[in-house]
């Protein structure tokens, strides 16, 4: 699909005015005089450059500003030239437009003229796509779902970045494009959305070379992305382009109404206190795009929707999450590249709490945001050493200046408005977290209710799987599903989830917290999943799971299982192993769990004789070793099953943790790395009575 008329654009700016008719934008003053920037940039003014040209030295960005400006131009260009398809979407266009993005940022920063020459090739063949989705409304619309709502952004900015070497010409065919290919590709989706009824049938365009084994019914999409994040990335791009043409197309308006309603629609996504459901790394990606709507709309009409949310509640969230660990990592982008699995390195310094599609780190940029516009200064310390800043939007933002505080000791035991319930020692990598994963469906869910993660000495001992797949036609699907997490099974039966032929939707499984206690040195929860697996196993009466956190060492797990007809019950803890390091063993009752930097030592209690035993999952060697550990409680209607784990550094011994029955009474007794231990939990009531001596 390359020809010589595509190639000719890198001889001069010229080229780019002449090639294609522009439209005959007015290019007048459109916001009102009131607006804070009127005349000034959709996100930064010149004004701005020198604090961002300070930031770009400054060692928290470090690492991305070097990566934007040693990025290969050589390779890009090449790319650009000779290689870019016009009917693959998800790889060429995403890495056109990233190209885009990223040089002319680099350009306004240090007028670097090789990033100059880039990123006008770059929007040369965003501006030649055909078609800026793979999407389609009844066969023939587009649908903006990411491209096309990532493209305008990109151009939209870009704008500002390049004032000093756009001709007035270049300028109106690049506005053309957004107003054309990009805002109404926008429009059609929240339409869609907002009127899921007047949808006559979304699909994927026949010409896109999107593989057939990875698309997914759509058919109800209109009404499942309505709560995801791909509603919010169409909502940021339709009123960024409403803001930008505002007063100057004759749709500008219509829009702008339509974004702001969509994103007072989406901002109940989130939580009175912040919280997501999409997990930690979607919510980066999610917030800053509804910031950069917010401040765009902010600096240029005055209109100040910057508190739609409750952002400094919601980097809290983000907090929450955060769960640095220790070692090498591992990068499995080296791999056969299957688009239906996520390819991004794993950095032990970044890594989070993962439930559901979370990877392994979240982009924080926001934070700089959060901690200039609300004077936060918690979101201050966390844009200075939390995660990562990945995005030039973080360098944007981010002002030294704004006052930095660190988290309190409160804010360790957190249970969120979503039900996820998070308790740590703190935030650096040797601190201890335990997290349970309760409440309810969610976009990018795995089916893993009542699911544990711990972390402790730099290391997860309980797992919850990375990159799992997002089509169930790859292998990797299972490693969505219960079996695959430190959770419950029912004679082999996780909870319900659905099949994967509409994409990677919400199931109907609910886990509800019904108890959430803390003290000195100590956090219990109780949170019961009865309905998730009734969906499926009518004859469950009761699965609940209750934890009891001694910091910073010892979890005590509760299972609880009620059944109307007997059947077996397995309990699963996943070993990681992504970096080939991790192992497990098992003996009767006993397991053990082995990472470089940490041990666990746990036992199984339960009514009757508990077996441990040790197995992997089955998936292609290609795919990994994922071991777990599984114990077997016996066929039973009623399963009372107390799970004894304590951490250690490698090459300690172990404490000496001993179980007893004391009528229907469980006692947990001994010393472990010097902490004296006496806990006892009667699980006869609704909730287990808990006591710490």
């Amino acid at each position: 699909m390359n020809t010589s008329s595509r190639r000719t654009f890198l001889k001069s700016s010229a080229v780019l005015a002449a090639s294609l008719p522009f439209a005959h934008l007015s290019l007048r003053a459109a916001a009102p005089d009131s607006a804070p920037n009127a005349q000034g940039g959709l996100l930064f003014d010149a004004a701005d450059l020198p604090r961002i040209r300070a930031n770009t030295q400054h060692p928290r960005f470090a690492k991305l500003w070097r990566e934007m400006t040693e990025a290969d131009l050589a390779a890009d260009t090449q790319f650009l030239m000779h290689a870019v398809r016009y009917n693959n979407h998800v790889a060429d266009m995403m890495r056109v437009r990233q190209i885009v993005e990223r040089s002319s940022f680099v350009y306004v920063v240090n007028h670097d003229a090789a990033h100059l020459a880039v990123t006008k090739l770059a929007i040369r063949q965003l501006l030649n796509y055909p078609k800026w989705d793979y999407f389609l409304e009844a066969g023939k619309k587009v649908i903006g779902l990411q491209r096309a709502s990532e493209a305008t952004i990109a151009l939209a900015y870009a704008l500002d970045c390049l004032v000093d070497v756009l001709t007035p010409a270049e300028v109106a065919e690049i506005e053309n494009n957004i107003a054309t290919k990009g805002a109404p590709a926008c429009f059609t989706t929240l339409y869609g959305m907002k009127y899921p009824e007047r949808v006559k049938g979304w699909g994927f365009d026949p010409e896109d070379d999107y593989p057939q084994a990875f698309r997914v019914s759509l058919a109800r999409w209109p009404l499942i992305l309505n709560s995801t994040n791909l509603k919010i990335i169409p909502t940021a791009a339709l009123g960024i382009a409403g803001v930008l043409l505002h007063g100057r197309h004759p749709q500008a308006a219509s829009w702008l109404e339509l974004a702001r309603s969509s994103a007072k629609a989406f901002s109940t996504m989130y939580g009175s206190d912040g919280a997501y459901d999409e997990g930690a790394s979607y919510w980066g990606y999610t917030t800053m795009h509804l910031a950069m709507f917010a401040e765009t709309l902010w600096r240029r009409l005055g209109i100040d929707d910057r508190s739609l949310i409750n952002y400094p509640g919601t980097v809290r969230y983000a907090l929450a999450f955060t769960m640095p660990t220790q070692g090498a990592g591992f990068d499995p982008t080296h791999a056969p590249r299957n688009l239906a699995v996520p390819t991004l390195k794993v950095d032990p310094a970044n890594d989070i709490v993962n439930f559901s599609d979370a990877l392994t780190a979240s982009d924080i940029s926001i934070a700089a945001w959060v901690a200039r516009t609300h004077r936060d200064p918690l979101a201050q310390h966390m844009a200075k050493h939390t995660a990562e800043m990945k995005t030039p939007f973080g360098l944007i933002w981010f002002d030294e200046a704004t006052p930095s505080a660190a988290p309190e000791v409160a804010q360790q035991d957190a249970h969120l408005s979503n039900d996820i319930v998070v308790s740590r020692t703190g935030w650096a990598a040797a601190d201890s977290v335990v997290a349970l994963r309760s409440g309810g469906p969610s976009n990018h869910e795995h089916a893993d209710r009542n699911s544990v993660i711990f972390k402790a000495h730099g290391e997860r001992l309980f797992h919850d799987p990375f990159r799992a797949g997002y089509s169930y036609t790859t292998p990797r699907w299972q490693l969505r599903l219960t079996a695959a997490h430190t959770a419950l099974l029912i004679n082999g039966q996780g909870h319900q989830y659905h099949d994967g032929h509409e994409g990677t939707n919400a199931s109907a499984a609910w886990a509800r917290v019904q108890s959430f206690k803390t003290g000195p040195g100590w956090m219990t929860v109780t949170s019961e999943a009865t309905e998730a697996y009734q969906l499926v196993l009518p004859e469950v009466q009761r699965v609940d799971r209750t934890l009891v956190y001694l910091k910073p060492d010892v979890l005590l797990i509760l299972d609880r299982v009620s059944l109307t007809t007997a059947q077996p019950v397995q309990l699963r803890f996943q070993v990681y192993n992504d970096d080939t390091r991790g192992a497990a063993t098992a003996t009767g009752a006993t397991f053990q769990i082995t990472r470089p930097f940490a041990q666990l030592q746990a036992s199984v209690t339960g009514l009757t004789s508990v077996i441990c035993a040790t197995a992997r999952h089955d998936l292609p060697e290609s795919e990994g070793v994922h071991p777990y550990v599984e114990a077997t409680s016996p066929t039973a209607t009623e399963h009372i099953l107390l799970t004894v784990a304590a951490a250690k550094p490698a090459g300690e011994p172990s404490g000496a943790l001993a179980v007893t029955r004391e009528g229907a009474r469980w006692r947990v007794q001994g010393i472990h790395r010097g902490q004296k231990l006496n806990v006892t939990i009667d699980p006869t009531d609704a909730l287990p009575v808990i006591t710490i001596a």
